[in-house]
């Protein structure tokens, strides 16, 4: 077994998930990413380079990530980054949208750390990705709240029983230079003008948050808000 870094990053095809996977690549670790669709995942992990690998893996089916992750053998820091969209309100709601994206960030993201946690050792860490529409809903937000809302709980028991693993989340305003948002330049200049630092969240900032929880012995059960001071007012 390598003495590198074993980097284990669920979504890490693009958006925040990505970004923090080509920081790990660029130190050298040992990177697993996974996406939806096997030809793309691999594709992608070959555009980061270095030592990554991709693997197919879809949280929306949670009875399939067991086996999804059958051949990862070692975990040192692991990113629960997938995310699914769900525009929905509760006049006119979707049950089938809500129940897919509810059972990505929740079911997913705990079968994901059922599957890893034998492979995890005393000093791993993991860090699961919420969002402030836990603390600032809008309209349409219904099920991201909820999930987002979910995630802030799970931190908490997930610490308390992979202990002594360390399990924090990240709660990112609106990332401006993600795919989803780059395109979006009036959401984008709200988001910096709400802010306190009056500069938009961007990916670098969300990997470098990544890399103090994972990094960081002390923090454990921490749901971090990365917003520029947003939530302040």
């Amino acid at each position: 077994m390598s003495d590198r870094t074993h980097v284990v990053v669920i979504g890490g095809t693009s958006g925040i998930g990505r970004h923090f996977a080509e920081s790990c690549a660029a130190r050298g670790n040992d990177v697993v990413i996974t996406g939806r669709t096997e030809d793309r995942t691999k594709g992608i992990a070959n555009e980061i380079g270095g030592r990554t690998r991709g693997l197919a893996l879809d949280l929306s089916d949670p009875e399939g990530i067991v086996a999804g992750l059958a051949d990862v053998q070692r975990v040192d820091r692991l990113v629960l980054a997938a995310l699914d969209r769900d525009y929905n309100t509760v006049r006119e709601y979707r049950p089938a949208d809500a129940t897919r994206l509810l059972t990505v960030k929740l079911t997913g993201y705990t079968t994901v750390l059922h599957a890893l946690a034998s492979r995890m050792v005393d000093d791993s860490a993991a860090v699961l990705l919420g969002g402030l529409a836990s603390h600032r809903p809008y309209p349409g937000s219904t099920t991201v709240t909820t999930a987002n809302g979910g995630i802030s709980a799970l931190v908490r028991t997930l610490a308390v029983e992979l202990s002594p693993i360390r399990v924090n989340a990240l709660h990112p305003s609106i990332v401006s230079d993600t795919p989803f948002w780059s395109d979006k330049p009036g959401a984008r200049e709200a988001a910096a003008t709400r802010a306190l630092t009056k500069r938009p969240v961007t990916m670098q900032d969300c990997t470098e948050a990544i890399t103090f929880l994972l990094e960081n012995r002390s923090i454990n059960g921490v749901n971090l808000n990365i917003d520029g001071g947003d939530v302040l007012i």
